[in-house]
């Protein structure tokens, strides 16, 4: 009967254990997001320079995000940076760079294509107006391109938050890693255990994650009627 290891998540220390997991994989997350978020809108801005060698340089910083796995960037912070300079870097903190890293690029795009579909007489009307370049971002283009790249900006950190598992494999002990102990002690005498630790690791990046899809896309519903 699936019931039968049940117990196992109330056992000892377990849930307690499962939680702090979690409360690393949040702070992962939380940090990775602000920190991604800010450099993104700042990169995002500078990518809408009229210079091609900003833009490429710019875009090179994305595709390599997008198409090298966010495994092999932690892989070669975590294993290829400290032999290159001869330091040590704690496994949280080299997914906080890595993930950062990549939410500035993407968020850097999301700003970017939230400023480019702005109406053009909506820049016109700002000059007309006597505002400055400053002036124009602040007072006009930010504002309405806010609206625009927030529905982008939550599924990206819905994606970061979940993609925050990967961490398991440099040594972080989040909650897939305080799973995975638990199980291995707890298997040959709960051999359903698997099944209600991952079960429940679902249910939490489910409580986690649901929220902040549905609120981006009735935020995207009630902004493109």
């Amino acid at each position: 009967m699936l019931n039968s290891g049940i117990n196992v998540l109330t056992e000892g220390i377990n849930l307690q254990r499962l939680l702090g997991g979690l409360l690393i994989t949040a702070r992962i997350a939380f940090l990775a997001i602000l920190i991604g978020s800010l450099l993104g809108i700042v990169l995002g801005l500078i990518n809408t320079s009229k210079s091609r060698i900003i833009r490429l340089l710019c875009r090179l910083y994305l595709e390599f995000f997008r198409i090298i796995p966010i495994l092999v960037w932690l892989f070669i912070v975590y294993f290829g940076v400290p032999g290159l300079f001869n330091i040590h870097l704690e496994g949280e903190l080299v997914a906080v760079i890595v993930f950062s890293l990549w939410g500035a690029a993407e968020m850097s795009d999301i700003v970017r294509g939230a400023l480019a579909s702005l109406p053009k007489h909506q820049i016109e009307s700002g000059k007309a107006l006597g505002l400055s370049f400053w002036g124009l971002y602040r007072y006009v283009l930010i504002p309405q391109a806010i609206r625009r790249l927030l529905p982008g900006a939550m599924n990206l950190a819905t994606r970061m938050i979940k993609t925050t598992s990967l961490v398991v494999l440099i040594g972080v002990i989040d909650v897939v890693k305080v799973g995975q102990q638990i199980i291995e002690r707890s298997l040959l005498k709960e051999p359903t255990a698997s099944f209600w630790i991952y079960g429940l690791i679902f249910v939490l990046y489910f409580v986690i994650c649901y929220p902040l899809s549905k609120l981006s896309k009735k935020l995207e519903t009630k902004w493109e009627s």
